[in-house]
């Protein structure tokens, strides 16, 4: 483990840190530690930064509520830059916008790997921008009764699958069923992180039972 010492600071006693999602692995923000800054970060395990423009320190969500949780900080092989891998509730950007890093500057021919937060976005801006011909805008514009019965019907698609053991069958409508909940979601405002928020907190109690049994 790397002591604050061995870290190389520039000249304005700053070090860059990449702030990244540690759920999502992407790239929330770019900003900058001081050596104080970073002595907070560790001791109260949120992010602590310092404002280059106000010349002060700076945690994030201390006004907004959007909180950095620090999962781990870890340099780089020159110990002049650092990456900061967190938790966060809310947005990361001052914009409102889940990432600071939205403007693409160039867009190659690798097709980039499915996520779930992936198609949450798409489903968002299917939403925004309802393209005709879609299935999705179809939906969006049906409304909420539309999309909770198409959740419904997928829900009685899975169970028939399940119950006949047809492993690729079920494995086929359980794709549907989240396809249709995670457009129900996007109606709602309800977001990727709102569930996972939820499902870490079960997984907590879970453990916390597990332990009681044990004892």
């Amino acid at each position: 483990m790397l002591k604050i010492e061995q870290l190389k600071f520039d000249n304005r006693g700053l070090i860059p840190a990449i702030v990244v999602d540690a759920q999502s692995k992407k790239v929330l923000t770019l900003a900058y530690m001081n050596r104080e800054s970073l002595e907070i970060s560790m001791q109260e395990g949120r992010t602590c930064f310092w404002s280059r423009s106000r010349q002060e320190l700076w945690r994030k969500g201390e006004t907004s509520g959007n909180v950095q949780r620090i999962v781990d900080i870890t340099a780089d092989c020159d110990r002049d830059a650092l990456v900061v891998r967190v938790n966060k509730e809310g947005p990361a950007c001052h914009l409102g916008t889940d990432s600071c890093f939205n403007d693409k500057v160039f867009l190659g021919k690798e097709a980039e790997p499915f996520s779930v937060k992936g198609l949450y976005a798409l489903l968002e801006d299917r939403k925004a921008s309802l393209p005709e011909g879609s299935y999705t805008t179809y939906l969006f514009q049906k409304g909420i009764d539309k999309i909770l019965k198409k959740v419904g019907e997928e829900c009685t698609e899975v169970i028939i699958a399940g119950k006949a053991g047809d492993k690729r069958e079920t494995v086929y409508e359980i794709a549907d069923l989240m396809y249709h909940v995670m457009v129900l979601m996007v109606e709602m405002g309800i977001s990727v992180d709102d569930v996972l928020t939820e499902l870490a907190s079960r997984h907590v109690i879970d453990h916390k039972v597990k332990q009681e049994k044990m004892t």
